[in-house]
């Protein structure tokens, strides 16, 4: 082919090109969000894994060495001397990332990534009472926000960047790629989902979600025995569950609100705060002669689908977390809540007639849609999770759940874009942390 039919072939491609975005913009939006949704989710994805894989390591360890709890206070002055010199201007956690999607600013500092991970690994080694949801949310935000000047985002990009990597962090870390895509798109407005994030959201949790389970990180796995068969009196039971578990995530985010407030009014200097707390949390342990109530207190989860439980195994685990969080120590509010819903559904059990393993499976999910006001993840997580067949039970549950926590959430810069109930009508577009 000679020079000219080249030349001319060339302009008949990129005319062809033009005229095929001009009339199905959409394939330009999937291809750009695609290449960045691969991108995110291939660096998130591995965070995720080196993240869970240290989380391991650091549980076991400490269960094979538990003098090391009594290091705690030590740990707890550590964390907050790293913060209060080096992370001031990343403190605030998952509630910058929800702030920034609201107006974004600066880009969010690289460094919220290697603080949150040390300040969680350190947390779990020496026995406080954490999650890990929180980490992977920043590790996840602060990665992805480093793409937003070099790929030229405009503001309103950024926001669904930002979306994409929330999605991609929690997907990833909990195994539950769908349920991280709501996630992502429910958790900072709500009531309200941005359909403009939905495919990089998808796209991102799915694609991380893989490349984790590509670095072979394990994900915990749960089974509900027995599901009864949907009947009146047992919808009216999974109501009167959704209010109980409602209730609870109300009375958490509250104290956890009070708690921190309580900390900071009362030791003015920073680093003493994790350092009081972790006094607090390890005489605690020693107390009570076990270490079921601190880390992320997977066996005991594990154990509410398949044993009856002690009924108070939900109120303790709501006091070590509280104090843990509260005065500093980092980490995630997510599966604390999964313990606590889990083992408050297992004690439900005394006088509500419905399977514990199937109130162990509403609790965990419910209390944290009440405590997150993210309903519709949390139905769908509790799918992913334990099988299609809870659908409709986790379903009511989740949403009595979330309409009886109030105008309460563990995030205080979730904005209000749909009032739960027209008394509420007032709070449309305030943040939780204002009301």
């Amino acid at each position: 082919m000679s020079k000219k039919e080249n030349k001319s072939f060339a302009v008949k491609i990129n005319l062809f090109v033009k005229v095929f975005f001009r009339h199905y913009p959409a394939a330009l939006y999937i291809i750009k969000w695609l290449f960045i949704s691969l991108v995110i989710g291939i660096l998130v994805g591995s965070a995720s894994a080196g993240f869970l894989k240290s989380l391991d390591w650091a549980t076991q360890y400490r269960e094979n060495h538990l003098w090391l709890i009594a290091l705690l206070p030590v740990a707890g002055f550590a964390i907050g001397l790293l913060y209060h010199y080096y992370g001031k201007d990343v403190e605030a956690g998952n509630n910058l990332l929800l702030e920034t999607i609201h107006t974004p600013k600066e880009t969010i500092p690289f460094k919220m990534a290697p603080l949150v991970y040390i300040g969680t690994i350190t947390t779990h080694l020496f026995g406080g009472s954490a999650g890990r949801e929180g980490t992977a949310l920043q590790m996840a935000g602060s990665i992805s926000d480093q793409l937003s000047k070099p790929l030229k985002l405009t503001p309103a990009e950024r926001k669904i960047l930002i979306i994409a990597a929330i999605a991609a962090g929690f997907g990833s870390v909990f195994g539950t790629p769908l349920a991280g895509a709501i996630f992502g798109m429910e958790v900072f407005l709500i009531g309200r989902l941005r359909y403009d994030a939905i495919f990089p959201a998808f796209s991102a949790s799915i694609i991380a979600d893989l490349v984790t389970k590509l670095w072979n990180a394990k994900h915990t796995h749960y089974h509900i025995d027995f599901i009864p068969d949907i009947s009146l009196p047992n919808i009216l039971y999974a109501v009167l569950a959704g209010i109980f578990f409602g209730l609870c995530a109300a009375i958490f985010s509250k104290s956890m609100h009070f708690t921190g407030k309580l900390f900071k009014n009362n030791i003015s200097y920073p680093p003493l705060r994790p350092f009081v707390g972790g006094i607090i949390v390890a005489l605690a342990v020693l107390t009570i002669g076990s270490t079921k109530y601190i880390g992320l207190g997977i066996p005991v989860i594990v154990d509410s689908f398949a044993t009856q439980l002690p009924a108070y195994d939900f109120l303790l685990k709501m006091i070590f977390t509280i104090v843990t969080l509260s005065a500093g120590f980092k980490g995630g509010e997510v599966t604390p809540l999964f313990f606590i819903g889990a083992t408050l559904g297992n004690a439900l059990s005394f006088f509500i007639p419905l399977p514990f393993g199937l109130l162990a499976g509403m609790g965990f999910v419910a209390v944290f849609a009440g405590a997150t006001n993210t309903p519709i993840a949390c139905t769908l997580m509790a799918m992913e999770l334990f099988g299609t067949e809870c659908g409709v039970y986790v379903a009511i549950a989740c949403i009595v759940a979330y309409l009886f926590s109030g105008n309460n959430s563990i995030y205080g810069k979730q904005v209000i874009g749909e009032p739960k109930h027209h008394r509420f009508s007032s709070f449309e577009g305030r943040r939780i942390g204002d009301i």
